[in-house]
């Protein structure tokens, strides 16, 4: 067939670790979720690995993985962490690769992807260089391919860039259609202006290098993918489908491909059930045949280009004015904040290329005395990055090495390294694509620039941060508070970073509210306790001891002493400092375990005070995940108090109640409040214990019922969801234990009308992946008069019907 159809999603999400934790901490704007990464997934990621396809009357008929008939790019620093965090959606899309090789001559339909998503024509050339290397070594580490493609960050371009990919193999890119300046046919004639996006977008173009490489590219289809992004077609999934279709030429002199590109967070995130849509434009298209489906590598193996471009240098897919949402005043933001400026951004890009220079020096002075090449030994630093094992680590070393090197070496040497990733990590695009310097994205790019000084110092390297934080005062906020870069960096940036003496502080003070084993990881560090005195006293407790942390990212070892003291409340003082030695540390630990068996708790601050001369820490030094759960571990021990009140208020006075509800008269609110708090603890634990007991969850339901009373809506929504995939997976596990299948009935019969908003994707999908393993030969045992496979069968479809499902596609071969 001459017309063929392809789809690009980018899938993409900035690197949000804490550069000193490299893992990210909670999100108070993704709420509920814990960050932005996880709410994506599973808005977006998830639901597109694992599509439903609906019937007429909205029940499911299919679950299909849309990457694998879509052409897609995933970025490194999102797969990096899918691939710890939500690891199944991680390899749904590792396997759609697979499948749409198998699908599509051997052409898979994910692309790479430039490494960390910084704008390319504004990087220098050995940044433009690492950060494509490491985008194809990534992908390949992941895909088990070489990739054919490569997506451009903001599809930001120049021939540079251009050039550096075709000579590492990269075949095609995608661009915007206002990115194309003049195109001809191959074989010559005149060049034809096509400013303004007036490139026909259905043929593949070839550009031509100065350095006599070449490389294809695609311009996408303009006006449809705005309105897929911005539009409301996506409502509809055949009218989705028919709008791609619709744009074929009449009478076309050629093969004819439509293609579009956006986000791939459009599919879900930005527009919900755009996963759904999409699953049915592609379904529709493949059922109907009005043109093939294909993806970008299929496609220009069967149509090489006939057709060559020019490009306008300097140019992006979302900024009207070329690069300047990156580096200046434009107008583009976000819209949400009109009056204010983006003036920041110049001067934060002029810090971090300042910055960038001087870290380059930094790291090529201190690499050469230790390492063949610094600068190609960066470029192979992806391969320890993506494998930090102490045998690779050793082995990238080994083939470098000008001379042999000790532990400090490697410490020493791995900083140097690390200087660089942080020094490209602060390039981030996000950092100057939203509306003020103290947004979420511009304070994380600043703080990968806070890490990189920190090790520039760590190494004997000059103190460069007054300087930067100068320059950064040049970027005014639009946010009073903040006044400019400057606040943003002190009040915004500094309370993130780590060293040794906070990353003790933290083990100290979370030591009193954790039991931690002698070894335990906390973010890449290793600790490992050698000596521990803990006292409890009533809700009162003290740790003293000595802790050896160990980075797992530059092997650097941190010896340090702590005592940590909790009262009450938020009353809680630590203080540590670098090991002293046995003899005066098991002096310290006497001297503190004495004052805390006579209840000395002023005398023991003060002593805290005196031995650890370097400040006292508190609840605000632990790291934000765990502070939040201290937090919320002293407000479960507070409420415990309180809900053995609130019970004894129900009890004492249910006869009362009883007898207001038999007269019809209102509860009042000391009475139903307490009642209410009781009852949903109650449903709280249930749904929690590890064997549901489903005769007291029916009683204490008919006691929500008969007194009023409300679920709690977070807690019915996410510990209900949790309970009913819990089930579900155990009967995975053996899909003939019938009565495993009868519990998740008997869940659902129960749960289910209560309430309306469950999660039950995750039960979906593992009701639909064994059912179509497992269904036929119960059915046929069924038929064949086997008691046992009627009863598992008749469960099976009770199951299914309150899943949604259209139970006649179990029935299909």
């Amino acid at each position: 067939m001459s017309r063929s159809i392809c789809i690009h999603g980018h899938f993409y999400q900035p690197p949000r670790e804490n550069p000193w934790l490299e893992e990210i901490e909670v999100q108070d704007s993704a709420y509920p979720f814990h960050d932005w990464n996880e709410r994506v997934t599973a808005e977006s990621y998830a639901p597109n690995a694992a599509s439903r396809i609906l019937d007429s009357r909205d029940l499911i008929v299919d679950i299909v993985n849309n990457y694998a008939r879509i052409s897609f790019d995933a970025g490194p620093t999102l797969l990096t962490w899918m691939e710890k965090h939500s690891p199944d959606v991680y390899r749904a899309i590792l396997q759609a690769d697979r499948e749409s090789r198998e699908r599509f001559g051997g052409h898979g339909g994910a692309m790479a992807q430039a490494y960390n998503h910084l704008i390319m024509p504004l990087a220098n050339s050995r940044d433009k260089r690492t950060q494509i290397v490491w985008g194809l070594k990534d992908f390949e580490f992941r895909f088990g391919r070489k990739p054919e493609g490569l997506w451009l960050p903001e599809t930001a371009v120049d021939l540079e860039t251009l050039d550096i990919m075709a000579e590492k193999g990269i075949l095609f890119t995608i661009l915007a259609p206002g990115q194309a300046a003049a195109v001809r046919e191959i074989r010559g004639g005149e060049w034809m202006d096509v400013c303004g996006g007036r490139v026909d977008p259905k043929k593949p173009y070839v550009c031509r290098l100065s350095s006599g490489r070449d490389i294809a590219l695609f311009f996408y289809d303009g006006p449809i993918s705005h309105e897929v992004a911005f539009g409301d077609i996506l409502c509809n999934g055949e009218r989705f489908a028919r709008r791609l279709t619709d744009a074929f030429s009449p009478s076309p002199a050629g093969p004819e491909l439509v293609h579009i590109a956006t986000d791939g967070e459009t599919y879900g995130h930005h527009h919900r059930f755009g996963d759904m849509a999409l699953a049915y434009g592609l379904h529709h298209i493949e059922a109907n045949k009005p043109a093939d489906l294909t993806v970008y590598g299929a496609y220009l193996e069967k149509h090489p280009p006939a057709f060559e471009a020019r490009i306008l240098e300097n140019t992006s897919w979302s900024c009207g004015h070329g690069l300047e949402r990156w580096r200046g005043d434009c107008g583009d933001n976000s819209g949400t904040h009109p009056g204010w400026n983006q003036k920041w951004r110049m001067p934060l890009r002029e810090a971090m290329d300042w910055l960038r220079d001087r870290a380059a020096a930094v790291f090529e002075e201190g690499l050469k005395p230790m390492v063949r090449e610094p600068w190609a030994a960066r470029d192979d630093y992806i391969e320890v990055i993506l494998d930090r094992s102490p045998r690779s680590v050793e082995s990238f070393f080994a083939r470098r090495q000008t001379r042999p090197l000790l532990p400090p070496d490697f410490t020493r040497a791995l900083k140097l390294l690390e200087i660089q990733r942080q020094a490209m990590l602060m390039f981030t695009s996000d950092g100057w694509f939203f509306d003020d310097i103290s947004n979420i994205e511009t304070v994380q790019v600043i703080q990968y620039a806070a890490r990189a000084l920190q090790l520039i110092r760590d190494i004997g390297g000059p103190d460069l941060e007054p300087e930067f934080v100068r320059m950064l005062d040049k970027a005014r906020s639009n946010v009073p508070e903040q006044e400019t870069g400057a606040g943003v960096y002190e009040r915004m940036v500094k309370p993130s970073v780590v060293d040794a003496l906070r990353l003790g502080a933290h083990y100290a003070v979370s030591s009193l509210f954790r039991d931690y084993p002698r070894e335990i990881k906390i973010a890449h560090y290793h600790a490992r306790k050698e000596t521990c005195a803990q006292d409890v006293l009533g809700q009162r407790k003290m740790a003293a001891g000595r802790v050896i942390l160990k980075s797992e990212i530059t092997r650097e070892e941190q010896d340090v002493v702590y005592a940590a003291l909790y009262i009450d409340g938020l009353n809680l003082v630590a203080g540590v400092k670098d090991y002293i030695g046995p003899e005066p540390l098991e002096t310290l630990c006497r001297t503190l375990r004495e004052a805390f068996s006579k209840s000395d708790w002023t005398g023991l601050v003060r002593l805290i005070d005196r031995e650890f001369d370097t400040g006292r820490y508190s609840l605000e030094h632990l790291f934000k995940d765990e502070r939040q759960a201290v937090l919320h571990q002293i407000l479960e021990s507070n409420l415990r108090g309180l809900e053995a009140d609130f019970r004894r208020i129900f009890e004492t006075n249910r006869a009362v109640m009883q007898a207001l509800k038999d007269m019809q008269i209102p509860l009042p609110e000391a009475l139903s409040a307490p009642a209410e708090f009781v009852l949903n603890a109650d449903f709280r634990m249930l749904l929690e214990s590890e064997d549901l007991d489903f005769n007291r969850l029916s009683r204490l339901l008919d006691e929500f019922k008969f007194w009023s009373f409300a679920l709690d809506p977070v807690t019915a929504h996410f510990v209900a969801g949790r309970k009913i995939n819990s089930l579900m997976n155990r009967w995975a596990a053996r899909p003939d234990d019938t009565p495993a299948l009868k519990s998740v009935e008997k869940v659902l019969t129960v749960l289910k009308p209560l309430v309306l908003s469950l999660d039950l994707r995750p039960s979906q999908n593992i009701f639909f992946r064994v059912g179509r393993a497992v269904f036929n030969a119960a059915a046929e045992r069924s038929a064949r008069g086997d008691a046992a496979a009627r009863e598992w069968l008749d469960s099976f479809l009770s199951v299914g019907r309150h899943l949604g499902f259209n139970l006649e596609i179990f029935r299909k071969k």
